[in-house]
């Protein structure tokens, strides 16, 4: 990983969803600062882009509950353990489990290893609701990856809160997770 920050968007042929990022931040007068990188399929992957960007990388879960009609966004902080059961009783849902690969590129336009609160754009009937752990909520800066796994992005978290979320129409949960 060469460790060189940008803070424009890239100009060299990327897939569509991820340049429609760089243009929604850039219309909301969000600034940002990204890195590319190989491939991040999970939050491990993830530590190099940390230190370079001064900031943890959020972990970006997304879940359905059993009959998959309910979806949610989780952020919480890369490093804290996740258990159902502990959000399940916040959020009033009795079974959570992982979302499919289907309903993840139907709803948010995002794969595997992309999941990020940035797909909340592409979700145009709000069907998936945000869930923000209070700890990645008041922290200064949030990392989150273009809805693509080769880049991430470091921006002010009240940008996100207050302009991203909407310009997309989303609101979103504070949830409090002791993992």
């Amino acid at each position: 990983m060469e460790g060189i920050i940008y803070t424009k968007a890239p100009s060299d042929g990327r897939l569509p969803k991820e340049m429609a990022v760089y243009r929604l931040l850039d219309e909301l007068g969000i600034s940002y600062e990204r890195v590319d990188h190989p491939p991040a399929m999970s939050i491990d992957d993830c530590h190099n882009v940390d230190e370079i960007l001064g900031i943890q990388i959020c972990k970006n879960l997304f879940l359905c509950n059993r009959q998959q009609t309910d979806f949610y966004l989780l952020m919480m902080p890369g490093k804290k353990p996740f258990k159902t059961k502990e959000l399940s009783r916040q959020i009033g849902t009795a079974r959570l489990s992982f979302a499919d690969e289907r309903h993840m590129e139907e709803l948010l336009n995002i794969t595997p290893g992309s999941v990020s609160i940035m797909g909340l754009m592409n979700d145009t009937q709000n069907r998936v609701r945000l869930l923000i752990d209070e700890d990645v909520f008041h922290d200064e800066y949030v990392g989150f990856h273009p809805c693509i796994n080769t880049s991430s992005i470091k921006a002010k978290a009240a940008d996100i809160w207050k302009k991203f979320l909407p310009a997309v129409h989303h609101d979103y949960t504070v949830v409090h997770l002791e993992g």
